[in-house]
């Protein structure tokens, strides 16, 4: 079972970028779920500016991150190979991860958040699946104790049989 986004309601995927408000998971950005977070774009804009960050694997072409396209018109899309469109965001987040220009210690800890939020994601969807069984099995104990109750309604409602002898 799926956790959903409490805003959207949509499911939460490994890859989303997630926030947490109150103990419940939401989409940083409901219309861009796999959006990358202001802290992995401002790594990319102080340590990236200068070298490729991208490749699309349609055009087999490298790109620097102010290279990438961004649909404004329609689904406000970004992270997109200028020249087919194909969304490459899930390889600018992994060059973040990967980057040998960040300082060792900045790549550890974006990876730990990362790691960190796809655990949150992974031990929702256990605690979720945990009471969707449940709640499935009171149901089912509450079903039986249901047919039990009728069963023994009944049998208490059944009107009484005669047992004395009848004389002539």
């Amino acid at each position: 079972m799926q956790v959903n986004c409490m805003k959207c309601s949509q499911p939460i995927a490994l890859s989303d970028a997630i926030r947490s408000d109150n103990g419940r998971l939401a989409h940083m950005d409901c219309q861009r779920p796999k959006v990358l977070t202001p802290e992995e774009r401002a790594l990319l804009f102080v340590c990236c500016s200068e070298h490729l960050v991208a490749r699309c694997p349609a055009c087999d072409i490298y790109y620097r991150y102010m290279e990438l396209g961004a649909d404004v018109l329609g689904s406000s899309r970004t992270n997109m190979c200028p020249r087919c469109r194909r969304d490459l965001t899930e390889a600018v987040r992994a060059h973040v991860f990967h980057c040998p220009m960040l300082p060792g210690e900045v790549r550890l800890r974006a990876q730990q958040l990362r790691g960190a939020a796809q655990r949150l994601v992974k031990e929702s969807q256990q605690i979720t699946d945990r009471s969707d069984l449940l709640i499935r099995e009171a149901e089912a104990a509450l079903f039986e104790r249901q047919r039990a109750l009728r069963e023994a309604m009944s049998k208490s409602t059944a009107p009484p049989r005669d047992y004395s002898i009848s004389r002539p």
